[in-house]
């Protein structure tokens, strides 16, 4: 099912950005000053950076904010929802959904929803799980929890569709798929994400090699912008980004050149993910 986007244009680019802060440090176990310290210059720097650049092209963003960064840092979350942005769901200290049981992810889902609306004044309407890990549990959460759409998933690149609850994996026969709910799932991609390209972490769980040229990461963007402009009808291009690693100052340049080169061509709009979602519900 195509989006049906405003009169004229030919395809969307939403630009949005995980604020994790200090939030993946800490549930990750790292909480000593130098891992603390990358985290507070997303805030310090990052943040202010980005608002800036976004304001002088008049672009709406989306930001999925951990409920621990809102609750550290109210006034800056307070400052992006005062500039337009949205604010979406991005768990409460960076939790993993599927670590946890369906109590568990509950209570943490709910804690989120209340930091963000006791900062905006208003309940979050999107998610993108911690680390796009979701659980089995998370769908159905977040249809019982009034969210209209997740930006966690990959079944797609540049079409948005619907989420799933009860599908049967299956080793010795063939996978049952589930049902279709009323859900929007606004599709991602590791290749068009900052972190996966620029950040250098060891941890007992992951390790990122990290720091690309950032020439390389707009040769790869641009080619994905290029090919959904040319063979997709009403594409959808997501870019997740983090202000502690894209902020950095040749990254953000790059950034601003990508805004550039997109933005001239003829029918692009920049627009936040619950925008786009009530556009594929019209």
């Amino acid at each position: 099912m195509p989006i049906h986007l405003p009169h004229g244009k030919k395809c969307a680019v939403c630009l949005t950005f995980d604020f994790d802060a200090l939030s993946y440090w800490l549930i990750s176990g790292l909480d000593t000053p130098f891992y603390i310290s990358r985290g507070e210059f997303g805030a310090r720097v990052g943040v202010p950076r980005l608002l800036a650049l976004l304001e002088k092209y008049q672009i709406p963003a989306t930001f999925c904010v951990p409920g621990h960064s809102a609750d550290t840092y109210p006034q800056l979350v307070k400052r992006i929802n005062d500039a337009g942005h949205e604010i979406a769901h991005h768990g409460y200290c960076h939790e993993i959904p599927e670590t946890l049981d369906e109590m568990e992810e509950e209570k943490l889902l709910v804690k989120g929803i209340e930091s963000i609306e006791a900062v905006t004044g208003k309940v979050p309407l999107g998610y993108r799980a911690p680390s796009l890990k979701m659980s089995k549990n998370t769908v159905k959460l977040l249809l019982e929890h009034g969210f209209r759409y997740d930006s966690t998933l990959t079944g797609d690149d540049y079409t948005p569709y619907k989420c799933r609850v009860g599908d049967t994996p299956s080793t010795d026969g063939p996978f049952k798929f589930g049902k279709e709910i009323d859900l929007i799932e606004i599709p991602v991609a590791l290749s068009l994400g900052d972190w996966e390209h620029f950040e250098v972490e060891a941890t007992p769980t992951a390790v990122w090699p990290g720091l690309r040229a950032a020439s390389d990461v707009l040769e790869n963007w641009q080619a994905d912008f290029d090919y959904m402009y040319d063979n997709v009808s009403s594409g959808v291009m997501v870019l997740v980004m983090h202000p502690q690693v894209i902020g950095r100052g040749h990254r953000i340049r790059m950034l601003e050149r990508f805004i550039q080169m997109i933005g001239s061509k003829p029918g692009v709009y920049f627009t936040k993910l619950i925008d786009l979602a009530n556009c594929w519900r019209d």
